[in-house]
């Protein structure tokens, strides 16, 4: 079983900044593209920003130049540094990966975190 487990969140201020990581865990082989997405209330979820395996890296506009997505690939963990965060920053920020288990070599499986809440409010 694969579990991806995310840890940082919180309340900040705006210009303040905030470090998610994702660290996944289980009988993992390998994993291909990490991202992050996140949800606001009453909105839907959205890419924030992705990385593949080789570090290539894709943000969505409203973020670019203020967060920076970076992972590990020996702790197979996917981090979220964010910067200037503003008050539309605040949502549920989840991790996603596509994971390939050891039983499932060849094979790549789209795996979610819990979520975490950042607030971003003065």
């Amino acid at each position: 079983q694969v579990q991806l487990v995310e840890s940082g969140g919180g309340l900040v201020q705006p210009g303040g900044s905030l470090r998610l990581s994702c660290a996944a865990s289980g009988s993992i082989f390998s994993m291909n593209a990490m991202g992050w997405y996140r949800q606001a209330p009453g909105k839907e979820r959205e890419l924030v920003a992705g990385i593949t395996r080789g570090g290539s890296t894709n943000y969505t506009d409203s973020v670019k130049g203020r967060f920076t997505i970076s992972r590990d690939n020996a702790k197979n963990t996917v981090y979220l540094q964010m910067n200037s965060l503003k008050p539309e920053d605040t949502a549920v920020y989840y991790c996603n990966a596509e994971v390939v288990p050891i039983a499932t070599i060849g094979e790549d499986y789209d795996y979610w975190g819990q979520g975490t809440q950042v607030t971003v409010s003065s």
